[in-house]
């Protein structure tokens, strides 16, 4: 009887860890992802991360599906990058983004997002048509099904208004 239970104890884990999301890595989200571009982004002449974008196609072309991948270099807050983000965004945004709008995006980033440090991996995968999904290392926190919201986050880098024009051309991999 006690090893009947153990069995299915050990069947229900297996299941369980089969069909857990957290275990995908973004790589599953994107098949086939090559390195389009990579770059790094300095504020006040300190390194803050390194970037690097991934897309099944190169160029990348239309709307299509990426991984932005950005290593840190400094530990910053969650709080902070959710604040820079929401300031990039709603730059960028100007007036199409309701108050109501960037306060629930705000609200995701904060579930989506953590404390980094030095050497902390996080990837964003853009899928067209579904929204965005957001890795630490290769583990999924979290999924974000509202496309605007993707296409928002995602403009903060690869906009052409973007705040830094010559790190977008490096991810892009438009740079001679």
């Amino acid at each position: 009887m006690n090893r009947q239970r153990s069995r299915l104890r050990h069947c229900f884990w297996l299941l369980w860890l089969l069909g857990c999301p957290a275990f995908a890595s973004w790589q599953d989200s994107l098949p086939g992802a090559q390195l389009i571009g990579s770059g790094e982004f300095r504020k006040f002449g300190f390194d803050v991360y390194s970037a690097r974008l991934w897309s099944p196609s190169r160029p990348m072309v239309g709307d299509q599906p990426f991984a932005l991948e950005l290593i840190y270099q400094r530990s910053i807050s969650r709080e902070d990058l959710v604040q820079a983000s929401v300031k990039e965004i709603k730059r960028l945004a100007g007036p199409s983004v309701s108050a109501e709008q960037l306060a629930a995006w705000q609200a995701q980033m904060q579930e989506s997002f953590v404390d980094v440090q030095a050497g902390t991996r996080l990837t964003g995968v853009y899928l067209p048509g579904q929204g965005a999904r957001f890795f630490l290392g290769q583990q999924l926190l979290r999924e974000v099904d509202d496309l605007q919201f993707a296409q928002a986050f995602f403009a903060i880098w690869l906009d052409p208004r973007t705040k830094d024009p010559e790190l977008r051309a490096q991810l892009l991999g438009t740079v001679p």
